[in-house]
């Protein structure tokens, strides 16, 4: 492409590979900024200084009708983002041919939204340009983007008429009224066009998107034939992105019953994994997320009853008058086997919506504002958490299960109550045998510390840990954290991850390293605040008790989990360097989640039969047998032996069924039982393995 000195100073402007637009004064206000304006311009004004005055437009047609004429002669024109290209034409005035060429090489519902494009003025297009340059086709939009295209004239209008377009088109390939190819279903640039639409509506929540989003997902993911294969992948995907980035329930319902429908291996693998993300996200939706249904269902299947319950754990059950059966009736899987597969999904589809309204629940400690706690009333789910009553102005009073009087309410945090008023809680959980649906009257506290206080913006409380790269990376999606992928590459050896909270005010990070090839080493912990658009690191003294907690409380589970501490066998494994690790890490003070653990446990051991053979001190639950003493760490589950501190190694155990325990996140609770029940009768040990090393 040949262009004079000016037209290609103002090609790489607008493309982005100007590595100092302000060499070109006249030029560079359409770039310089432009992208943090964006992300903090909700109106559809354009400020002063981002217009273009009428002697500076007259000094840039020449250039770049020179560049929208070389554009549309190389290849098409469509080598730049056509964003970029919109600009151009808006400066040449040649908005009418870039038009016609584009129409050709590109889907309708791409055209449709130039169209709204070429409504606007020219510091509006480079504004949407600057918002969508480089951006990847799996990465979201920049903070504020689709909240700003919301507010732009005709784009909402477009939203809704793409989505239309969509559907209407799935709907026809369907019927076999367009010839089924397969990823062919949507043309050039209209997974993009589209992708947008979808985030503008699910930010919105727009009443008309869940029935339309339904049947455009179902149709998309399986194919009118037999075949495996989907009319577009990529729209599947991107609509499942945009779910992650603004969910509703609905939207995730709609994704659900896509990953039921598809027949292709690899796409049922690839949503499972971003259902990981896409279900905690709706925790930063309150507003929401507790639109969930609550999922009750008593229906008459022949003479027989189906009854799906939510009380504790959801469940299916068969009765024939009064009388709970204990499998599915003959005569209803005969007679009606599609009613059957009905119920069971249905089943299958309220045990996720519950546990996504759980999470919802959990991550709105971490909000700035009250959850509309209305919308829950008289859920089972309710039942068995703590609730608090603003009984006068900054009195608080806690009760068990939601009543929702005219009054301000808040589920109870232990962060927020006395240390009498926790232990009292946990002793009515205990009591009562109560399963709370998450761990609340045992959470766990994190508080500022001075060593924090002296570091401003950084914590090291969980930094230089030697942890499984592999089992942290599930857990960073499994608590919603995004990080990227490290290995032996170039720029694979130092990573972040990062969780968004509190409704997306808030953001904490975790640095992490690469070791060795399966192994990271954590680093610090970093909070940011959102403002104007832009992520601005935080001093831990301003970032809020509850954000702070709960985000040191995923950072804790990271760690005590994934660390190799974890493992009993790297007692006799791996390099020195990680068994020093080892050695140190597994019998050290214990963190928070430990301190809890160690709670429950001197709670549950008083009414177990062994009771009279345990005593708890500071790090250890110590176990009297008839051989040896035992000293089992209350943070790592390892065990040394008195009276030496020599180490035993048991990987697993049993002996424990029946006893209630009130929380089971990690396990780690109930792998200490079952060791302190099989050392307590170490004489019944049958296995060598054990006692070749007690008898040592």
């Amino acid at each position: 492409m040949h262009l004079s000195p000016l037209a290609q100073r103002l090609f790489s402007l607008l493309t982005g590979t100007a590595n100092d637009p302000t060499y070109w004064p006249e030029a560079s206000q359409l770039s310089v900024g432009l992208v943090a304006q964006v992300q903090v311009n909700v109106s559809s004004s354009i400020p002063a200084r981002y217009a273009i005055d009428g002697q500076m437009r007259q000094r840039l047609v020449a250039p770049a009708r020179e560049l929208v004429e070389s554009l549309l002669q190389d290849d098409g024109g469509w080598g730049p983002p056509f964003s970029v290209l919109m600009v151009a034409a808006g400066l040449a005035g040649m908005d009418a041919e870039v038009r016609a060429r584009h129409a050709e090489a590109r889907g309708p519902i791409a055209v449709a939204e130039m169209d709204v494009l070429l409504g606007w003025d020219v510091e509006r297009r480079a504004l949407f340009a600057e918002a969508v340059r480089e951006q990847p086709s799996y990465a979201a939009p920049p903070p504020g983007v689709v909240e700003w295209l919301s507010d732009q004239p005709g784009y909402l209008d477009f939203a809704r008429t793409a989505l239309e377009t969509a559907e209407a088109r799935v709907a026809a390939i369907h019927a076999g009224e367009i010839p089924y190819r397969a990823e062919k279903a949507f043309g050039e640039g209209e997974k993009a066009s589209i992708g947008r639409a979808v985030r503008l509506a699910l930010l919105r929540d727009e009443p008309w998107l869940p029935d339309l989003l339904d049947t455009l997902v179902r149709g998309i993911a399986v194919a009118p034939t037999q075949a495996k294969t989907l009319p577009s992948q990529g729209v599947l995907f991107e609509i499942a992105r945009a779910a992650e980035e603004h969910p509703t329930p609905e939207a995730i319902s709609a994704l659900r019953a896509a990953r039921r429908a598809t027949r292709h291996a690899a796409v049922s693998k690839q949503l499972d994994r971003m259902f990981k993300r896409i279900e905690p996200a709706l925790a930063n939706r309150l507003e929401v997320a507790f639109r969930l249904p609550d999922g009750r269902v008593r229906q008459a299947v022949g003479e027989h009853t189906a009854v799906i319950s939510t009380d504790g754990e959801v469940e299916l059950s068969w009765w024939h008058g009064d009388r709970k059966l204990k499998a599915v009736p003959a005569a209803v899987r005969r007679e009606h086997p599609d009613e059957v597969k009905r119920l069971r999904e249905l089943a299958k589809q309220t045990r996720q919506q519950q546990a996504t309204l759980v999470r919802a629940l959990e991550a709105g400690y971490a909000g700035e504002t009250a959850p509309p706690y209305r919308q829950l009333e008289g859920r089972s789910v309710t039942d068995r958490l703590i609730w608090e009553f603003e009984v006068s102005p900054g009195v608080w009073r806690g009760e068990l299960g939601l009543t929702v009087p005219d009054v301000p309410v808040r589920l109870w945090h232990p962060a927020r109550a006395s240390l009498e008023e926790v232990r009292a809680w946990r002793e009515v959980v205990q009591g009562k045998e109560l399963r709370q649906p998450y761990k609340q009257a045992f959470r766990e506290v994190y508080l500022l510390t001075p060593a924090e206080e002296a570091t401003g913006t950084y914590s090291n409380r969980f930094a230089e840990h030697l942890v499984d790269y592999r089992r942290l990376r599930a857990l960073f999606k499994e608590r919603g954290w995004a990080s990227n992928f490290l290995g032996p590459w170039d720029g694979g050896h130092e990573g972040t991850a990062e969780r968004v909270m509190a409704g997306g005010r808030w953001r904490v990070t975790l640095g992490h390293d690469l070791y060795e090839e399966g192994y990271a080493v954590t680093d610090q912990v970093r909070f940011h605040r959102l403002a104007g658009g832009r992520w601005h690191q935080a001093p831990l003294t301003e970032v809020p008790a509850l954000v702070f907690s709960e985000a040191m409380r995923d950072v804790d589970l990271f760690v005590a989990v994934a660390s190799i501490t974890a493992d009993p066998r790297w007692a006799d494994q791996g390099p020195d360097r990680l068994r020093d690790y080892w050695r140190t890490g597994s019998f050290a003070a214990l963190p928070p989640s430990a301190e809890v653990r160690r709670d429950a446990l001197s709670r549950l051991i008083g009414r177990t039969a062994i009771a009279g053979r345990c005593t708890m001190t500071d790090r250890f639950l110590v176990v009297r047998g008839d051989l040896r003493t035992y000293k089992i760490h209350l943070g790592s589950a390892n065990i040394l032996m008195e009276p030496n501190d020599a180490y035993l190694c048991i990987v697993s155990a049993g002996g424990h069924r029946g006893l209630f325990l009130p929380f089971e996140e990690d396990g780690r609770l109930a792998l200490i039982l079952s060791k302190a029940f099989l050392l307590a009768n170490d004489t019944a040990i049958t296995d060598p393995s054990i006692t070749r090393q007690i008898r040592a």
